[in-house]
């Protein structure tokens, strides 16, 4: 069941759009800095990557009060390929 529900997380518009930023961000990048960059609230963001980091895609690594966003090597893995997909339509 787990799989299915990242599978129905990540086959979305917002979702996707957001590994594939993360994987292309050339600076540090943010939960808040994200919501910018995919249009889409902050609240629903922080839902989504906390999925994501349930299923190990992404890590949250807290500098101050602020958490910095990494991709996994698995989280790497699927934004490459979203992003694969994504050019070949």
């Amino acid at each position: 069941m787990a799989l299915q529900q990242i599978f129905n997380v990540l086959f979305r518009e917002k979702p996707a759009m957001m590994l594939v930023e993360l994987k292309n961000a050339k600076t540090e990048i943010y939960a808040s800095s994200l919501a910018k960059k995919i249009d889409c609230t902050y609240s629903h963001v922080v839902k989504i990557l906390q999925e994501m980091e349930n299923n190990k895609l992404i890590k949250f690594d807290k500098q101050g009060r602020l958490k910095l966003l990494t991709l996994t090597k698995k989280g790497h893995d699927v934004a490459e390929n979203i992003e694969r997909i994504k050019n070949l339509l």
